[in-house]
């Protein structure tokens, strides 16, 4: 071994901006939890705050965006309207950016639920009542509403002949 090794040089650590944006690159962040996530890392409030202030004037991080990001995502993973707006609440967006968001979501929330259901009973669906009631329950949990679950199962819990 030779007596020259040269020590390592300390990384300078990265600015706000730079860990906001590192984040940014993996996926949509909302404003809310891009700020959360870099104050539970330790960043200087004020330095978040700008950091998530420049970059969303830059158009690296948009409210919007995420928002129709997370409808599609969540949407493609079997989650119903009910459950997509709930989420989208708890990311500190208002009422109007999830209604826009919904808005521009252009798929049937039916027919989601129905692939749903033929996914997880077959392409014939539930064949009996308890079938039924177990396939609405479960888009029940999913979030989807009533007359999604009714179309989609052919469940009515009305119905006393169920």
């Amino acid at each position: 071994m030779s007596d020259d090794v040269r020590p390592r040089r300390k990384r300078p650590q990265p600015t706000a901006t730079q860990r906001a944006l590192g984040l940014l690159t993996r996926r949509e962040h909302s404003r809310k939890e891009l700020t959360r996530k870099l104050t539970m890392r330790g960043v200087d409030p004020g330095e978040v705050e700008a950091a998530v202030e420049r970059l969303a004037g830059e158009g690296w991080q948009d409210d919007a965006r995420f928002a129709e990001s997370l409808v599609r995502g969540r949407a493609a993973s079997g989650y119903g309207p009910r459950h997509v707006r709930a989420e989208l609440g708890t990311h500190g967006l208002d009422g109007d950016a999830i209604a826009a968001a919904m808005g521009a979501f252009e798929a049937d929330w039916t027919e989601l639920a129905r692939d749903l259901v033929r996914r997880r009973f077959g392409d014939a669906g539930p064949r009996d009542p308890v079938q039924r009631r177990k396939a609405a329950e479960l888009l029940m949990r999913r979030g989807f509403d009533g007359d999604c679950i009714r179309v989609a199962t052919r469940f009515d819990p009305d119905d006393p002949g169920e």
